[in-house]
């Protein structure tokens, strides 16, 4: 299979072409579609990665919650930059993402903690995310002891519990292609606030 991806194929706007390509994935069943690395730098420098979950993308950027005293949020408290990498291998496609990160209004986290499933809100009060752990059991006897505290009750968020946006900077299409001449586009933001827009050697 040779797919391409050409100039007719783009679109002035990054974040309109992204959409495409994801809803794409989405109607082509790709396991986990909104999976995406989210690449920070930690105290020393060092790069650290993950897999995190997608949850909205708007003209504002990309965005996703977590624990605010995990690990990935301490290195994004000492250095917002960041890194996403989205990745759909039947399609042969990837898309890069960097920029900056920003964390969400109390609302917008709210809102979205009231559609997780309950045992997920039960979860987020119960882990100390990215810390020691001595056991199982002893995560599994703070989430027993939480049900009970919010039983016949809605489940709050934590006050230790959010969302960022990454608000996109650069974004690059990439298009695999035989003989591994792939096709890749980059968008970079201009100083008006427009994007210019590349094709790179693959």
């Amino acid at each position: 299979m040779d797919l391409a991806l050409t100039e007719s194929d783009l679109l002035d706007d990054p974040i309109e072409l992204f959409r495409r390509w994801y809803a794409d994935a989405r109607a082509a069943k790709m396991p986990q579609a909104d999976a995406m690395t989210l690449a920070t730098v930690a105290a020393d420098g060092r790069p650290s990665a993950r897999i995190v979950l997608l949850k909205s993308v708007d003209e504002r950027g990309f965005q996703f919650f977590t624990n605010y005293e995990s690990r990935k949020a301490s290195e994004l408290a000492a250095d917002a930059r960041a890194a996403l990498a989205f990745v759909w291998i039947p399609m042969f496609r990837q898309i890069r993402v960097t920029g900056d990160t920003e964390q969400l209004d109390a609302a917008a986290s709210d809102a979205y903690f009231a559609t997780r499933p309950r045992g997920s809100q039960i979860g987020a009060w119960a882990s100390q995310q990215s810390r020691e752990l001595a056991d199982r059991s002893e995560l599994e006897a703070r989430v027993a002891e939480l049900e009970r505290e919010w039983e016949g009750r809605d489940v709050e968020r934590p006050p230790h519990w959010g969302g960022y946006r990454l608000v996109p900077r650069e974004i690059e299409f990439w298009q695999g292609r035989e003989n591994r001449l792939h096709d890749r586009f980059a968008y970079t933001r201009a100083p008006d606030g427009g994007w210019r827009r590349v094709r790179l050697q693959p």
